[in-house]
């Protein structure tokens, strides 16, 4: 049974829906032993806590720059004994020691269809605000593991969701969340948990 450990910084939806995924069995051998968010007092902890999850603050305003706060963040991963680090809405581009450690053990879900409207920068409403300055007419969600690049690591999976055209950034944020997000971040992770992930080349294949 391998550990799980989830980074948040915010509501907690993409971390509620690994919940759900292991509460009805489709995380097969893996399981969440702890969250640690970025900042205090947000709703994922609380999402945690409703379902007997451990969880820890590791705020980022208490460290002075990102390879401090790096450190700290490696020190609880450790300590967690973690085989797979989820990004779920974390909002801190970690320093690349923490990768690696963890090289081709941390993923993260990216609300678009990598490589568009990925990168620094591009998190939250404003990918999407892009997508329909751009007239995409599918976007979608990726599901990639971390390195050192922003958004640049080997996709594991992805989905394509339509865009409409009375579309709002918000009405698509959730759309995708919805049809993309919260459907192949739980399957990644069971993938990864059930040994059926390999990684050559920068590409990944699935067992």
């Amino acid at each position: 049974m391998k550990n799980i450990v989830v980074l948040v910084s915010g509501g907690g939806t993409n971390l509620q829906a690994l919940i759900d995924a292991q509460e009805s069995g489709m995380i097969k051998d893996g399981k969440i032993t702890c969250v640690i968010s970025s900042k205090p007092g947000v709703y994922a902890l609380e999402r945690a806590n409703n379902h007997n999850i451990k969880s820890k603050v590791i705020a980022r305003k208490e460290y002075g720059d990102v390879v401090e706060y790096s450190k700290a963040i490696l020190v609880a991963l450790n300590e967690e004994k973690a085989d797979l680090v989820v990004y779920a809405g974390f909002m801190t581009i970690l320093d690349e020691l923490v990768v690696k450690a963890y090289p081709n053990r941390m993923m993260n879900v990216h609300p678009a269809l990598i490589p568009s409207f990925c990168g620094k920068g591009y998190y939250g409403l404003r990918v999407h605000e892009e997508a329909l300055k751009k007239g995409v007419k599918l976007t979608g969600a990726t599901v990639h593991f971390v390195t050192e690049v922003c958004d640049g690591g080997p996709i594991i999976l992805q989905k394509a969701v339509e865009v409409l055209d009375d579309d709002t950034p918000e009405v698509l944020q959730k759309r995708v969340m919805e049809q993309a997000e919260w459907k192949i971040l739980p399957q990644a992770v069971s993938l990864f948990c059930e040994d059926r992930l390999e990684v050559r080349d920068d590409r990944v294949y699935i067992k």
